[in-house]
C-alpha cells in the first residue's frame, strides 16, 4: 500500500483527489493539509511514502516545503500538482530534488500511475507542461508594470518606488494591484514570486 499525503488548500479539489484515490487499490490518502507550513509534520506523523503537494500553497510555498521534507524525510517522494509549467518553475521543482511534476487538470488515472511511479523511485515530469516550460512565456505585464513590481521585488517601499518611477505613490499602488490581478496571484508577493520563477524580472 502506498501511503500518501495530499497538500491542497481548495477544499473541493483536495476531497475529489482523495475519492478518486481511494479507488485505487494500491494507494492510500493517510493525511490531508491545506497549508505548506503544515506538510513535514504530517509526512512524519503518517509515515507517508508519497507527498502530492499543490505548487501554491498559503503559509509556505509547495516547493519550499518540498525541499524542506527532501531534508527532513528524504524517503518520501514528492509529487508537485501546477496549472503553469514554467522554465523557473521546473527548474526550482529539480533543485529541490521533487520526482514528480504533473498538471492539475491531468486525467485521473494519469495521477494515480504518477504516485506509484514516485513511489518506484522513479522521475515522472508531464510531457505538456515540459514543452511549456521550455517555450518562452511573454509576459502579460506592461513595461511600466514590470518596472514597478521588480522595484517591488527588491523590497523597495511605495514611496521609494513612486519617487525612482517619478510616479504618484497611488498610481504605483494602482499598479501593484492590476499585477496582482493579471498574474492571478494571492498577493504582492506571490505576484513578485510568479514574475521571478517566470523570468520576467
Amino acid at each position: 500500500m502506498i501511503r500518501t499525503l495530499l497538500a491542497e488548500d481548495m477544499h473541493l479539489v483536495r476531497g475529489a483527489i482523495v475519492a478518486l484515490l481511494a479507488y485505487e487499490e494500491d494507494i492510500e490518502v493517510v493525511a490531508e493539509v491545506d497549508r505548506g507550513d503544515r506538510i513535514v509534520a504530517a509526512a512524519r506523523s503518517s509515515g507517508a511514502d508519497v507527498a502530492v503537494i499543490d505548487v501554491s500553497l498559503p503559509g509556505k510555498d509547495g516547493l519550499e516545503a518540498a525541499g524542506e521534507l527532501h531534508e527532513e524525510l528524504p524517503h518520501c517522494g514528492v509529487l508537485i500538482l501546477t496549472g503553469v509549467g514554467t522554465p523557473g518553475l521546473l527548474r526550482r521543482a529539480l533543485d529541490v530534488h521533487v520526482r514528480g511534476f504533473m498538471a492539475k487538470d491531468a486525467p485521473p488515472h494519469q495521477l494515480a500511475d504518477a504516485i506509484r511511479r514516485v513511489a518506484a523511485g522513479e522521475r515522472v515530469i508531464d510531457s505538456e507542461l515540459a514543452i511549456a516550460a521550455m517555450r518562452p512565456l511573454e509576459p502579460p505585464l506592461t513595461p511600466r508594470e514590470l518596472d514597478v513590481i521588480g522595484a517591488a521585488a527588491e523590497g523597495a517601499p511605495v514611496s521609494e518606488i513612486a519617487a525612482s518611477l517619478f510616479l504618484s505613490e497611488g498610481t504605483v499602488r494602482n499598479y501593484l494591484h492590476r499585477t496582482t490581478s493579471k498574474l492571478g496571484a494571492r498577493s504582492r508577493i506571490d505576484a513578485i514570486r510568479i514574475a521571478r520563477e517566470s523570468g520576467w524580472i
